[in-house]
């Protein structure tokens, strides 16, 4: 089934449904296009039954072919990795091994995503023999490597100052790190669990939010698109270009943020304390417009509570212009100065091919030279009237990751000055729906750009239109394993600074 349109929803029966070894074949022949990447491939159990729901997006025809198949709910049922053939399938294959049992031979090294659940019936595959053994009596299986001179450097779960819990361990050969394994998973919110327990559209709403604090903009408005979708309520154009300059608001102002962290790492105080100002002075324009400096509140489905007007509209216009100044200015201060381009040039690469075959999305592709970017591919609210080209580097250093923040704050900038210039704002406000009908027996997905990239939610309902499985893909479950990437042949003091320039999300991660 090919579909056009981002956001969309499909009636389950229409969906096509294929024997495993057909849908084997078919998932195989699109993936040997370069240009398509999976969405999300999940299972949900209907019945008695489990049914898995796979989407493929082109990047460069612009669609989705959405496709599925069917298998008994029985732990270690045994199917043909996918991963084997297209490693990007390596993170959903685990996923649903931990969560149903499901065995992918052929998988080469099938292990938990996140914190084992034992009730969850997952089993850990031995990538030596092969043998299956239950999941929980067995430590974490890292990789290890053995050698003169190798030893193994851990860091965390529990990291000073308040980034969240994360566990990083590093093979080393003295200095230089031959590799990277990073096991996450020690938060445990069930947020998808929450969105099913919570039945109130502001109750959904406030969670959407709160999946990745710094993506409250980002998930708020894939949420809201989905339950539109679901609810069959299209948004006025002018609500729709409110979300989409609250999300390039928050663009802006993480990547300035960022840009300070950069700095930051490498002991370029004048830099790291100019943008730490600078993001001060974007965050707290969203908090003028709707009372918080994160934008929570902001996006809500069918309305607003905080519609844009002509003195917060002047007021934009007004940081805007001082911030692309400043920004502009210290910028050029950071990429002529040797010592700063000492520190980014050639420090952790990641190849185009590499970000490909992980199935890299947002930033950690682009800065490798992967176009990748929902604005451009799938447009979704104000984007679809306008055409928006990606800003694509191909260097795959730290260079790139901090020289596209420069160049997406610069675009975001023209962005929200286009979508406010000539355009009326000044209307009777509509107020948000929290309750509403949704259609049955469908299966809907929304997709929007974040900050970090590709934001995916979606949703299947019953016979009478009640939510009964919910599916969440924060852009930092691919982009995890571009930082193991770019950290080999480093040295490890360069960790720091490798992290930085990616900024992935933990929470975001830690579902």
């Amino acid at each position: 089934m090919t579909i056009n349109t981002n956001p969309f929803i499909v009636p389950l029966a229409d969906i096509p449904l294929f024997d495993y070894p057909e849908f084997f074949a078919k998932v195989n022949e699109l993936m040997a296009d370069e240009g398509c990447h999976c969405v999300t491939y999940h299972a949900v159990p209907l019945g008695a039954a489990l049914r898995f729901f796979c989407c493929i997006a082109s990047d460069h025809k612009k669609d989705f072919v959405l496709l599925s198949h069917e298998q008994a709910a029985s732990p270690l049922h045994v199917l043909s990795s996918l991963t084997a053939l297209h490693s990007s399938f390596h993170m959903y294959e685990r996923e649903i091994w931990e969560q149903y049992g499901i065995v992918f031979s052929g998988h080469p090294w099938l292990k938990p995503v996140r914190l084992h659940n034992p009730d969850a019936g997952c089993r850990i595959q031995d990538p030596a023999s092969g043998i299956i053994h239950p999941a929980s009596p067995i430590p974490y299986p890292f990789f290890s490597i053995e050698g003169e001179g190798i030893h193994e450097v851990g860091v965390g779960p529990i990291h000073a100052g308040i980034i969240e819990p994360g566990y990083f361990r590093f093979s080393c050969n003295g200095e230089k790190v031959l590799h990277l394994e990073i096991q996450l998973g020690f938060q445990h919110r069930g947020m998808e669990t929450l969105f099913l327990e919570k039945q109130t559209g502001i109750q959904r709403a406030v969670l959407a939010e709160s999946i990745a604090g710094d993506t409250a903009a980002g998930h708020s408005l894939t949420h809201a698109q989905l339950l539109e979708t679901l609810a069959g309520v299209t948004p006025a154009a002018a609500l729709q270009r409110e979300r989409t300059i609250a999300l390039e608001l928050e663009r802006i102002a993480v990547h300035i943020g960022d840009t300070a962290a950069l700095c930051t790492d490498i002991a370029y105080q004048f830099g790291q304390v100019v943008n730490e100002a600078l993001r001060t002075i974007m965050i707290n324009t969203t908090q003028s417009w709707c009372g918080n400096r994160f934008g929570k509140g902001l996006v809500r489905t069918g309305g607003s509570h905080y519609p844009l007007n002509g003195g917060f509209i002047k007021l934009l216009l007004s940081k805007l212009k001082e911030v692309e100044e400043r920004y502009g200015q210290i910028t050029h201060e950071m990429f002529t100065n040797p010592s700063v381009l000492s520190r980014f040039e050639g420090i952790g690469k990641v190849s185009a091919r590499q970000a490909g075959m992980i199935g890299a999305v947002g930033m950690a592709a682009r800065s490798s030279g992967v176009k990748r970017d929902i604005r451009w591919s799938h447009p979704f609210q104000a984007f679809t009237d306008i055409v928006y080209e990606p800003v694509t580097l191909h260097q795959g250093d730290v260079w790139a990751r901090a020289m596209l923040r420069k160049q997406e704050v610069d675009k975001s900038i023209l962005l929200i000055r286009d979508f406010l210039m000539g355009k009326d704002f000044e209307r009777e406000p509509a107020q948000p729906l929290y309750e509403f009908s949704l259609r049955p027996s469908s299966f809907a997905l929304s997709l929007a750009e974040g900050w970090r990239g590709e934001i995916m939610h979606s949703a299947v309902t019953d016979q009478n239109g009640k939510i009964i499985h919910y599916k969440i893909k924060d852009p930092s479950f691919h982009n995890w394993m571009a930082l193991a990437l770019a950290v080999r042949n480093q040295e490890i003091s360069d960790f720091p600074l490798c992290n930085k320039s990616y900024n992935l999300s933990y929470c975001g991660h830690d579902l």
